[in-house]
């Protein structure tokens, strides 16, 4: 997006808080946090988070983040869509508004998918002018408040859902805008980040380094190297974990730990890369030093990216290496922030999957595998004399014209990938509710059946803003 097409921020206009909110929100966030950390596991719904639990824990288990002490169920629908896309999902938790599908943190704007260029990379914005406003961030608002701010990831740090937390195009494809509007004093910035996001991780560095035919062919056309502009801003630089950890205190910092694309799978992390409770301790850790506080954005990405790909095994591998970095983030912050007084943590998701458990497994029977009955144990059968799984897709590419036999082995490997219903080219996201789980100050108001939408006023409530 060209500068001169960058919206104005309305802060005040666009953030108002619905008289219904404010009055929620009054009475029960005194006092003010002074630090939110809001966890997104991408993709995470109620299935997920089930089959994880009995993945890590067995079925009387819990995962961390259900230990909370709040919780509330979250309708996800977009401005346009029944079934939302996370670029709107996560915009409506960042800025309060439903948005349509494909746009970040854009309101009344329509998706406009971004041109080729000449090394056939889609780096040219094709928003026409007038398509909608930027509408502020919680992010932006934070920083604004002179707050410390950050925003990490498991995908491209230019992905739909860190994307939504500091910058507005028309389109998620539109990785090489958003990278720009990242970057402190150069073409395309936000500037309602002032002197720029505090604390950035995740992958793609393609999006901010110059095109080189052999060596980066999704590299850059403009020839920008982003990452020597933002040393030079006086930002850390690290590519991986080593020099993540050595990053020090006082700087802003940026760790991009992947080449091309997202970061690896849990389950096949290559030497180098860290894990995201790793990378959430060290986020801490740079922004705690601020005596008025800080936000951390922290994804979960590579869930959606599993069940999208109907393989169960990497997702709940994925929800656990979550629900790791949540612990680790409550207990820092335990310890800089006794009781979490000043302390807000929102772990939610932007939307479901189509995952499903069936059948009547018997307690204990491993959630990967297949169904075995109560009574003896034995494989459970379908109508056709089959064996199946405990946890299936409604729909994706894996639906076969004749089922057969699914054993132990098939079915707990790490590349399987579940049946579903029906045949589609991919898996798609569920339209159904998710969860969300809340503790800390100003955490009560967390409760029943809530908009997305509603989760930002709340947030910014307890904020103090």
């Amino acid at each position: 997006m060209t500068p001169s097409r960058f919206p104005l921020l309305l802060l005040a206009a666009s953030c108002a808080l619905a008289p219904s909110f404010a009055a929620a929100a009054s009475s029960a966030t005194a006092p003010a946090a002074k630090n939110i950390l809001f966890f997104l596991g991408d993709g995470m719904g109620p299935t997920t988070i089930t089959a994880a639990r009995i993945y890590r824990y067995k079925e009387e288990g819990f995962l961390h983040f259900e230990r909370m002490e709040r919780s509330a169920r979250i309708k996800t629908y977009s401005n346009d869509a029944q079934t939302t896309d996370s670029a709107p999902s996560m915009g409506a938790y960042m800025t309060g508004i439903k948005i349509n599908n494909d746009v970040i943190s854009m309101a009344d704007a329509k998706p406009f998918s971004p041109q080729k260029d000449a090394n056939g990379n889609a780096s040219i914005d094709a928003c026409p002018a007038g398509n909608g406003r930027a509408a502020a961030t919680i992010l932006e608002l934070a920083k604004a408040s002179g707050k410390s701010v950050g925003s990490i990831t498991t995908t491209e740090l230019t992905h739909a859902t860190p994307a939504s937390t500091f910058s507005h195009v028309c389109d998620r494809d539109m990785a090489y805008s958003i990278a720009a509007q990242i970057v402190p004093g150069g073409a395309g910035y936000n500037p309602a980040l002032q002197d720029g996001v505090d604390v950035l991780m995740g992958g793609g560095r393609n999006h901010f380094t110059p095109f080189d035919a052999a060596r980066n062919p999704k590299g850059r056309a403009d020839g920008r190297d982003m990452l020597a502009e933002f040393a030079a801003r006086g930002y850390t630089v690290a590519a991986n974990a080593s020099e993540m950890q050595a990053a020090p205190q006082g700087r802003k910092f940026v760790g991009i730990y992947s080449d091309v694309s997202h970061l690896d799978y849990a389950l096949a992390r290559r030497a180098g890369q860290p894990a995201l409770a790793q990378m959430t301790s060290k986020a801490i850790d740079l922004l705690a030093a601020n005596p008025k506080g800080f936000f951390l954005m922290v994804e979960g990405g590579k869930i959606d990216h599993a069940l999208h790909d109907s393989n169960v095994k990497n997702a709940l591998a994925e929800t656990i290496g979550f629900d790791d970095a949540i612990k680790t983030a409550l207990d820092k912050m335990e310890t800089l922030d006794p009781g979490l007084r000043n302390t807000l943590l929102v772990v939610t998701a932007d939307h479901d999957h189509t995952i499903v458990m069936n059948g009547y497994a018997k307690r204990g029977n491993p959630i990967l595998d297949i169904v075995r009955n109560v009574d003896d144990g034995q494989p459970a059968r379908d109508a056709d004399g089959k064996t199946y799984t405990a946890l299936v897709f409604g729909n994706g590419p894996n639906r076969l014209d004749q089922r057969v036999d699914v054993d132990s082995a098939t079915a707990l490997a790490d590349s399987y990938h579940q049946e579903t219903g029906v045949r589609l080219k991919g898996e798609t996201h569920g339209g159904g509710d998710v969860k969300l789980f809340a503790t800390g100050a100003g955490s009560g108001v967390f409760r029943g059946t809530m908009e997305n939408t509603k989760v930002f006023h709340l947030m910014k409530a307890a904020f103090g803003f």
